[in-house]
């Protein structure tokens, strides 16, 4: 499952997961739609959503869909309170900063947006004439698509995703051998960290169609978690096996959110955010090892940091004998023994795949 998105992203989620099908708030919105009614709906009852009402009246009872689709009848917006759990105030005008900016036309949808972008509060709006919902959360908006379609798309999304990470896989097989050759080159690293970044783009989108799709969504989150599992981990170790030492994946990983698709396709671009000073894609480049080592099980990660402090890379750690290892600070002759045992493992393994 994706782990890595960012602050307005969570936001959007978490206002999705609340009106998501098979929740009550989604079916008193369904309700509204299909009445042609159009409805304001901010689900928050803090003190600074309170602040700006005007007018309406005080409600403040359990929440269930038949009541607010009845109080949707109604001009004006209808508070929820944040837990979702009670209706706290109807037909209110809310009176949000008109310097907000706004891309929308609509009165109900424009104050929607400027409740939402004002105060950090998700919002839901639905048109009386075209019966679209609109969310509002995290500074973003997003459209409330029916199921079927919704389906269709993140079943295309699925596919995609399975081809990106088919290239990725075999970007790692290829980054693996020629750290294991100690020939690798700056090129392969970044095509790992490049392909990562799109197969995790992929997956957090379907992470949010699955979140809008609720209780429909049951496949195709085991059909993610198959296809997505571990990537963020790998990915991580990679960027961390060829970061300069003043540098945290956090930081690069951050850059990279940042651009676009096609700035992250750019191999300039991608290398930017790696840091690694004036080098060209073809020049090579040495893995620390961090990568490799994480597949001895019983290795604590700050031994492992210590290792690769110590030895300097990987192909210093592969030439390591017992005595070696032995030297560094927390390794005992069990954890030295599956250190040797899996590199040569990994380097037997992968000259086999290269000629079989």
């Amino acid at each position: 499952m994706p782990t890595r998105y960012s602050g307005a992203n969570e936001a959007m989620r978490n206002a999705l997961a609340r009106v998501a099908p098979g929740t009550p708030l989604r079916d008193g919105i369904d309700r509204i739609v299909r009445s042609k009614a159009g409805a304001l709906l901010v689900l928050c009852d803090d003190p600074e959503v309170l602040s700006i009402c005007s007018g309406g009246f005080l409600v403040d009872a359990p929440f269930s869909p038949q009541r607010l689709s009845e109080l949707a009848k109604m001009d004006g917006a209808i508070i929820i309170s944040n837990d979702g759990g009670r209706i706290a105030r109807a037909n209110v005008h809310l009176v949000p900063d008109p310097t907000v900016p706004t891309s929308e036309t609509g009165t109900r949808h424009r104050t929607a947006e400027r409740v939402a972008r004002s105060l950090d509060v998700p919002v839901i709006s639905a048109s009386e004439e075209m019966g679209v919902i609109n969310v509002y959360a995290g500074g973003t908006k997003r459209q409330l698509q029916e199921v079927g379609p919704l389906l269709d798309r993140a079943n295309q999304a699925l596919q995609t995703l399975e081809r990106y990470k088919a290239k990725l896989d075999d970007a790692i097989n290829k980054l693996t051998a020629h750290e294991i050759e100690d020939v690798v080159t700056v090129r392969d690293m970044l095509t790992v960290v490049q392909r990562g970044e799109m197969v995790h783009r992929i997956a957090d989108e379907i992470e949010t169609m699955i979140v809008e799709l609720g209780i429909d969504a049951r496949l195709l989150r085991l059909q993610l978690d198959e296809v997505y599992s571990e990537v963020d981990d790998e990915l991580d170790l990679v960027i961390a096996d060829y970061l300069p030492p003043h540098r945290h994946v956090d930081d690069t990983l951050a850059e990279m959110a940042r651009f676009q698709d096609d700035d992250v396709l750019d191999a300039r671009m991608a290398l930017s955010t790696m840091h690694l000073g004036d080098v060209a894609l073809d020049d090579e480049i040495a893995p620390r090892g961090l990568r490799l080592l994480r597949r001895v099980s019983t290795l604590p990660d700050d031994v492992a940091g210590r290792l690769t402090a110590e030895f300097g890379g990987l192909a210093r750690l592969q030439r390591a004998t017992m005595d070696d290892l032995l030297d560094v600070d927390g390794v005992d002759e069990t954890m030295a023994g599956s250190v040797r045992d899996t590199l040569q493992k990994v380097a037997e393994n992968t000259i086999l795949d290269q000629y079989s």
